[in-house]
C-alpha cells in the first residue's frame, strides 16, 4: 500500500513548478500504478498552451474556474469544480485559469518524474 500527504512531498523532486503552474507528483512510474497522479495550480490570469504527444491525460478541477480550448476545432469549454477534461487525442489546447485553478490530473503512460516541460508538452518518458 501507498500512502502519501501533500505536505511530504513539498520540496522533494516530486515538487515541480514551471511559469504559472505548480506540481506534486503523487504517483509516479516507479510506484507501478501503470499512471501517474499529480495535484496541480494553475495561476489566476495564467494561459498555458499545452500538447502531450507522448501522454494522455484527465484533469479533474476541485477548485477555480478556468477555460480550456482545443486549438485544433476552436471550441471551448468552461471548468468549474466538478468539471473533468479529458485529453484523449492527445488533443492541442490551451488552459486559461481565470481564478486560481487547482487540478487533479492522471497521465498514462505514468510519468518518470524528471520530464520537464518542453515545447508545450512533455519530453517523452524514458522506457
Amino acid at each position: 500500500m501507498i500512502v502519501r500527504t501533500f505536505d511530504e512531498l513539498t520540496g522533494t523532486d516530486r515538487d515541480v513548478a514551471g511559469e504559472g503552474w505548480h506540481s506534486r507528483r503523487l504517483l509516479l512510474r516507479a510506484d507501478g500504478m501503470g499512471y501517474s497522479l499529480h495535484d496541480t495550480t494553475v495561476e489566476a490570469g495564467g494561459e498555458l498552451e499545452l500538447e502531450y504527444p507522448h501522454h494522455l491525460e484527465a484533469c479533474y478541477c476541485i477548485a477555480g474556474e478556468a477555460e480550456v480550448t482545443d486549438l485544433q476545432t476552436g471550441r471551448s469549454w468552461p471548468i468549474r469544480p466538478g468539471t473533468v477534461y479529458a485529453l484523449d487525442q492527445h488533443d492541442h489546447h490551451t488552459l486559461r485559469a481565470i481564478s486560481e485553478l487547482r487540478l487533479v490530473c492522471v497521465f498514462n503512460p505514468a510519468l518518470v518524474g524528471t520530464e520537464r516541460h518542453v515545447g508545450g508538452g512533455y519530453e517523452p518518458s524514458p522506457e
